[in-house]
């Protein structure tokens, strides 16, 4: 998000949040790493 600010000269990140939208591929590969009991932590 940080990254996105400073490239697209935002301040705010409500600002941003309209180009963050990530795939339905990543939020699951996301999702795996932070769930319970996942043996890669």
């Amino acid at each position: 998000m940080l990254l996105l600010m400073a490239k697209s000269r935002h301040k705010k990140p409500e600002n941003v949040r309209s180009y963050f939208k990530p795939s339905d591929q990543a939020l699951a590969e996301i999702t795996g790493l932070l769930a319970p009991g996942d043996s890669r932590r």
